[in-house]
C-alpha cells in the first residue's frame, strides 16, 4: 500500500495523468459542441458536466505538481468525478439495453467515466478539503441538477428521452451520495490520513 500511494505521487505519474485528463477535458468539450452551441448563455457553465469534472481535477493535479493543495478544487472534483463518472457509465449500460448495443465510443466512454470516478478516489487521502469545500462543492453540484432537469439543459441521450424523469430523480440521490463519499473519505474522522492544518 505505501508503493501505490508512492506511485500516485510520483511527479511522472502525475504529469501522465495531468495530461490524459487535460486531454479527456478538451474532447468531452468538444462532445458536448453541438449541445453548447444551442445552449443559452446563462446556462454554459453548467451543461459540459464530464469535462468540467475533469477539468477540476486537471486543477488539483497541477497543485499537486506545484507542491501545493487547492481544496475547493478537491472538493468540486471529488464530487462530480463520482458523480459523472458513475452517471455515465450507467446512461451508456442503459442505452446499450434500450438499443441492443452500443457505438465503439461507448465502450470508450463506459472505461473513461469508470476512471474518472475511481482516480477522484484514489487521491482521497492527499486531499486538505474542509467543511466550506465540500458544502460549496454540494451547492455546485445539486444547483447543476435543477439546471439539468429543471431547466432541462440534461445531457442529450435520444435513446434514453422518454425516461428523463426517471434519470433526473436518480442524478439527485447519485449527487447526494457522491457528496456523502466525499465527506466519509476526507471528512470523517478515520485516524489513517491525517490532513495538515
Amino acid at each position: 500500500m505505501v508503493r501505490f500511494y508512492a506511485l500516485l505521487q510520483n511527479r511522472e505519474f502525475l504529469w501522465a495523468l495531468l495530461l490524459v485528463n487535460a486531454a479527456g477535458t478538451v474532447y468531452g468539450y468538444i462532445w458536448y459542441g453541438s449541445q453548447l452551441a444551442e445552449t443559452p448563455a446563462r446556462f454554459l457553465p453548467f451543461v459540459p458536466d464530464s469535462p468540467t469534472a475533469s477539468l477540476f481535477f486537471v486543477f488539483v493535479l497541477t497543485a499537486f505538481l506545484l507542491g501545493k493543495n487547492w481544496p475547493l478544487f478537491e472538493a468540486l472534483a471529488l464530487v462530480t468525478l463520482f458523480k459523472y463518472g458513475i452517471w455515465a457509465v450507467v446512461m451508456n449500460i442503459l442505452t446499450f439495453i434500450v438499443e441492443d448495443g452500443l457505438p465503439w465510443e461507448g465502450y470508450m466512454l463506459i472505461a473513461s467515466h469508470l476512471a474518472m470516478a475511481v482516480e477522484g478516489l484514489l487521491y482521497a487521502p492527499f486531499y486538505r478539503i474542509r467543511g466550506v469545500h465540500l458544502a460549496v462543492a454540494a451547492v455546485w453540484t445539486l444547483h447543476n441538477d435543477v439546471i439539468d432537469y429543471v431547466f432541462m439543459m440534461y445531457p442529450r441521450y435520444h435513446s434514453l428521452a422518454e425516461y428523463v424523469p426517471q434519470i433526473g430523480y436518480f442524478t439527485f440521490w447519485l449527487s447526494m451520495v457522491s457528496i456523502g463519499i466525499a465527506y466519509f473519505f476526507c471528512l470523517r474522522k478515520t485516524g489513517n490520513f491525517p490532513k495538515e492544518n
